[in-house]
């Protein structure tokens, strides 16, 4: 005879141990906490937060990104299954000398977080602009159907650390 509760019991364990399993093989990749503040308080589950992040552009040595999402509290944010929202704000500054390392397209993905269980997905994209000699960054989330048109820019601008560092062009480093 089918039973309700262990379906969901079920259910809940394999997603606990589809994330468990995942877990360890993007924390190479995973983002920095700095810190997290509750914002909505919940009596018997976990408070919705806002937590800031930092990381490091994996292919422009110098240039360090912090964001601040929401992460929503009660029983499905605790156990992942909350979508979260699309609030993310950004920002990039240099942190020592800028030394691009690789070609790159503009729009290039430089970060991608999931934001829900399936089908949602944050994103960091890095540009160039040539004009300005700038590293443009910009933070956005998308799902599966429909994407969402809250986003969030930083720009870097690409400038001598020291007196003898020399300025790299990002112009010289776009994919054609």
């Amino acid at each position: 005879m089918f039973q309700p509760s262990c379906f969901w019991r079920g259910l809940v364990s394999a997603a606990v141990l589809s994330v468990s399993l995942v877990a360890p093989a993007l924390a190479a990749d995973e983002p920095d906490l700095i810190f997290r503040r509750s914002t909505v308080f919940k009596l018997l589950s976990p408070d919705d937060k806002l937590a800031t992040y930092g990381i490091d552009d994996p292919d422009v040595e110098g240039v360090a990104c912090h964001f601040t999402v929401p992460e929503k509290g009660g029983y499905k944010g605790w156990l992942g299954l909350a979508e979260q929202v699309s609030d993310i704000s950004l920002s990039c500054r240099q942190i020592g000398p800028i030394r691009i390392k690789a070609k790159f397209e503009q729009g290039e993905d430089m970060f991608r977080q999931r934001r829900s269980l399936f089908f949602k997905k944050m994103q960091i994209v890095r540009g160039c602009d040539v004009k300005r000699n700038v590293l443009v960054y910009m933070v956005y989330s998308d799902r599966l159907i429909e994407g969402s048109p809250k986003n969030s820019t930083s720009s870097v601008p690409i400038m001598p650390w020291g007196s003898a560092d020399s300025i790299q062009k990002c112009a010289d480093f776009l994919s054609k």
